[in-house]
């Protein structure tokens, strides 16, 4: 029988095989810049235009709408005021509740209570660690009702206004089933699609899915404008309320300034979006990169009984944007030594993020069993899935 420790180094060993010792240190995802991004930037820079009215932030909308196959791209500052904006515009008002998944960033949670809305916490599950269909469906039909075409929490008597999915690790969601959930009980369906560009799922693209999506254009997301983020939409209705809020409500007015509502300056810099057209341009070859990268891993771990590495889940088609190490049930104790063997020799693992509904601010938040996510939260792990760890492309 194996132990721990040799356990440990067999694991250590064999990732040895995808990041030698030199590509160490292996951050947990790095951006990946050069000529094309820097004469992006030389452009804007030398048209004067580095604000939210550059020419630029129009063209990197418009080229992201076409890649991730929807009607409009709203660019903003980052991914959760997209998912702010997105939730607004779905109608989700104070003391609201949205079903959001415990086990996500904490950020999704937040753009909620940016709402005044209350978020209540689904159960997730494998194969792609987001919110599981058939558990949920159970759950909602037990605990809350319709009354006046809206879907009521029985418990707290509140409305609740919408669902947020999240695809976890660039992982697509099962979005057919969560759709229909939504259109069963009137809820409106938000994606939270902010490591998901370039994943599909039934030949549909994350982020085309529901009311209204959000992406996130952080340093560590598939592509990087330094910070930033979009709502995608098909929705025109939706597209142009969002614009309106991510400019303060300001009136079109060649020198007035009249404002019709409290609203937000979340408009994407001139600067950011020039980085945003290039690192697009490199997106295909990011892919096929990321790709190469966990079938790797795949291959150089395959055999160890007491780990698996997260693959696609069937129907869809992954960017892989971080790879998943997946501790077998009973092995949970290894999680943190492993964490500390592997940032011991260079690299940047990290755990799933803490449960939502252990943290502070929302220990009191509704919620269903969680004892999925609990479960997972104990025993995946993240790897090093920068695209610079497989190299440039032979094509």
């Amino acid at each position: 029988m194996t132990t721990d420790t040799e356990l440990l180094e067999l694991i250590s060993s064999r990732l040895a095989q995808v990041v030698p010792a030199h590509k160490r240190p292996a951050a947990l995802h790095e951006p990946e810049l050069g000529e094309a991004e820097q004469e992006q930037l030389q452009h804007v820079l030398a048209s004067g235009y580095i604000s939210s009215v550059a020419p630029h932030v129009q063209q990197f909308e418009s080229e992201l709408a076409r890649i991730a196959g929807v009607r409009h791209a709203i660019a903003v500052v980052n991914g959760t005021a997209a998912l702010h904006l997105a939730l607004l515009t779905s109608g989700v008002q104070p003391s609201d509740e949205v079903i959001v998944p415990a086990l996500t960033f904490v950020a999704t949670a937040n753009a909620v209570s940016y709402c005044g809305a209350v978020p209540h916490f689904a159960d997730s599950s494998l194969p792609d660690l987001g919110m599981t269909p058939d558990r949920l469906e159970h759950y909602l039909a037990q605990e809350t009702k319709t009354r006046g075409g809206q879907c009521i929490n029985r418990r707290t008597g509140r409305t609740i206004r919408a669902m947020i999915a999240v695809d976890v690790l660039g992982h697509p969601a099962d979005l057919p089933a969560l759709t229909a959930i939504c259109r069963s009980h009137r809820i409106a369906l938000i994606e939270d699609a902010a490591a998901a560009l370039g994943s599909f799922r039934d030949g549909v693209a994350c982020g085309a899915w529901g009311r209204s999506a959000a992406v996130s254009f952080n340093g560590n997301k598939m592509i990087s404008t330094g910070g930033g983020g979009a709502l995608l939409t098909n929705h025109d209705t939706v597209a142009d309320a969002a614009r309106q809020l991510a400019s303060t409500a300001k009136q079109p007015h060649p020198w007035r300034y009249d404002h019709t509502r409290v609203a937000y300056n979340y408009r994407m810099p001139g600067l950011n979006a020039a980085l945003g057209l290039a690192q697009l341009g490199r997106l295909p070859d990011l892919l096929a990169r990321k790709r190469r990268l966990a079938e790797a891993y795949q291959e150089a771990l395959a055999g160890i009984a007491e780990v698996a590495v997260l693959t696609e889940p069937r129907r869809t088609h992954s960017n892989y944007w971080l790879n998943a190490l997946v501790l077998m049930r009973g092995h949970e104790q290894l999680l943190e030594p492993l964490l500390e063997r592997l940032h011991g020799e260079g690299l940047q693992a990290r755990p799933l993020w803490t449960p939502l509904h252990q943290l502070p601010m929302y220990s009191d938040c509704p919620r269903m069993d969680l004892t999925g996510t609990e479960d997972l939260a104990a025993r995946v792990l993240c790897l090093p899935s920068s695209p610079r760890l497989e190299g440039p492309s032979a094509l």
